[in-house]
């Protein structure tokens, strides 16, 4: 297989499990482009190659920088706007990691914490109730612990520490 035809693979393959993840299929092949790209691309570079519209790429690139994986570069002598990806894949994982933590589990610890404080009744059910948001919560904050420690982790300790858990 010729270099080209794998980036081509690779791109394809990355935007179809992308959606398994709850992730829009366009920003996962933009992101992939970006990232088995040896030189930073314009806007219409990822038109040109991955045949969408330009505002599909504005919209996707925008949301790649506010996720923290996707930054702009000044080349010189260009008037237009050029695009990177983080090839630190250790680096791509934390930051993925932080920005879905911050973006799904806070907001659901917020509401479960809510639902567990916030019910003035005093019976059998709401008992009940309580009781299963706070296992969720407890449930939800070791997660959240185990994210934090992620982020924070060097390469090594994490991988270290997983395969330990999975052999046992």
């Amino acid at each position: 297989m010729k270099l080209q035809e794998a980036k081509i693979k690779y791109i394809q393959t990355w935007g179809s499990l992308a959606t398994s993840w709850g992730i829009n299929k366009t920003m996962a092949q933009v992101h992939a482009l970006l990232l088995v790209s040896s030189e930073p691309l314009s806007a219409d570079d990822i038109m040109d190659m991955l045949k969408i519209s330009r505002g599909n790429v504005n919209m996707n690139v925008r949301a790649l920088i506010d996720w923290g994986i996707v930054r702009k570069e000044f080349v010189v002598g260009e008037r237009k706007e050029f695009f990177v990806a983080d090839k630190d894949i250790w680096e791509l994982f934390k930051q993925v990691t932080k920005e879905r933590k911050r973006r799904e589990v806070e907001p659901v610890l917020k509401v479960l914490d809510e639902l567990k404080n916030d019910i003035e009744e005093e019976s059998d059910e709401a008992t009940q109730f309580k009781k299963l948001m706070g296992d969720l919560s407890s449930v939800t904050n070791t997660v959240n612990g185990i994210l934090d420690k992620a982020i924070k982790a060097d390469e090594h300790w994490l991988l270290s520490s997983f395969t330990k858990m999975v052999k046992k």
